[in-house]
């Protein structure tokens, strides 16, 4: 056995020196990936507990990565969605007044004076609103607050007035367009110190858009106004607590005593109930507010305030939606990123250590075979890197003796090394 131990010594050294560490840039680059255990190490007896542990391991992380990303896709189409919150739209209505009596100077009555408009008695009735923040609302959450025209569609203001006395318009009427600049609020300006009442209609700017449910279904649903999703909604749970699907076809409801007068049929449908649905939307109800302004007397010095609950796109709950999103998605990439590289990192380790192991067992469990079977595997590697055939390996072979470069390459003392191996090996005679 003490013949073997130059070869041994030689064939270890070998082994390990024929996987150096590269040196090139772009291999230093190259980031592991691979985090699954080589085959021969799962199916080893002594690792079977361990690996499959890991195996376990791998399994988890895989679903908690679906699960993770299902959840990021859902978060990220609730973003585009509305997402309705009931707010609070506060409403203020103040007025001012200018060339009254009671405004000029002793009290004296001056005529008024057409050419430079002095002392023509006027007021002018001013509109605002603004929406209310959240109770318990943080500062960062806050967003900018909207204006007053971006929340309502459509305003009418009705003057009471003597047409006859004032012809510059009892009605004043004004509808969003597509391109107008959004406002802070309106001023109405016009001539007179006679009192004046004011009706006020809003048609408010809701999200999602809400409608006024027929009386018919109204009853049935008890609802009075809602969305669209909201009516459906309401009606599908009363089918369902009603109990009106067909046993045998689920698709088809079967219309009760109440549903049936304003549906005129005994089955309906799933499909056709939101068709159905639409014909009982109306319009909603306009915001009627009511001012009486007085110029004879001065203006309070507070406004007139209403509040009125509207539907509106939750946007602080989507900014910390959006927040939470992007902060997972930046912070916890780099750190899962970093995790998987070391893990990475480690089972290529454990492939190595395994592949070493593999090794040392099989040499010492065999010298004698697994040096010849070294030698061997060595030889078909040296023939193929001469030549692939004989007579073309003999031809390059005889070439390549002929010049003494040929006997300084790196293999030389490889080969040397081997042939002083056998020949100890011989001589020994083993």
């Amino acid at each position: 056995m003490e013949a073997h131990k130059p070869a041994a010594k030689y064939a270890l050294s070998s082994f390990y020196s024929s996987r150096p560490l590269s040196h090139n840039p772009d291999d230093r680059k190259r980031k592991l990936t691979d985090k699954n255990v080589p085959n021969a190490l799962l199916h080893a007896p002594e690792f079977a507990e361990d690996s499959a542990m890991y195996r376990d391991l791998l399994q988890m992380e895989r679903k908690l990565d679906w699960t993770m990303t299902r959840k990021r896709v859902e978060v990220h189409d609730a973003l585009q969605r509305i997402i309705p919150a009931t707010r609070t739209l506060r409403i203020f209505l103040s007025h001012t007044v200018s060339g009254q009596p009671w405004q000029r100077e002793g009290g004296e009555a001056a005529e008024p004076n057409p050419e430079t408009g002095e002392n023509i008695p006027a007021w002018q009735l001013r509109i605002d609103g603004r929406m209310l923040e959240l109770p318990n609302s943080r500062a960062k959450d806050r967003n900018p607050p909207r204006k007053f025209s971006t929340l309502i569609k459509h305003m009418i203001v009705e003057l009471d007035r003597d047409t006859a006395l004032y012809p510059e318009g009892n009605i004043v009427e004004w509808l969003r367009g597509a391109n107008q600049p959004a406002l802070d609020g309106f001023t109405i300006r016009r001539k007179g110190d006679a009192p004046t009442k004011i009706r006020i209609l809003l048609h408010l700017e809701q999200q999602p858009e809400q409608y006024k449910v027929h009386p018919d279904l109204s009853n049935i649903l008890g609802i009075k106004e809602d969305s669209r999703i909201g009516v459906i909604q309401a009606l599908w749970n009363y089918i369902k607590t009603q109990n009106l699907q067909d046993k045998m076809d689920r698709r088809i409801i079967r219309v009760d005593a109440r549903l049936r007068p304003i549906f005129n049929s005994d089955t309906v449908y799933f499909q056709h109930l939101p068709e159905l649905v639409n014909r009982f939307l109306l319009p909603p109800d306009p915001i009627i507010l009511h001012y009486t302004l007085n110029p004879a007397i001065p203006p309070p010095e507070k406004p007139a305030a209403w509040d009125v609950e509207v539907k509106a796109d939750d946007s602080n709950l989507k900014s910390r939606m959006q927040h939470v999103v992007m902060s997972m998605a930046s912070d916890s990439a780099k750190e899962l990123t970093k995790l998987d590289e070391e893990i990475a990192l480690h089972v290529q380790s454990l492939s190595n250590a395994h592949m070493k192991r593999q090794f040392l067992r099989s040499f010492a469990d065999d010298p004698r075979g697994f040096i010849q079977t070294w030698l061997a595997s060595q030889s078909r590697d040296l023939e193929s890197v001469l030549g692939s055939g004989p007579s073309e390996g003999a031809t390059v072979r005889q070439e390549d003796l002929k010049r003494s470069e040929f006997f300084r390459l790196p293999w030389v003392e490889e080969a040397v090394a081997i042939q002083e191996g056998m020949r100890l090996a011989a001589k020994a005679g083993m």
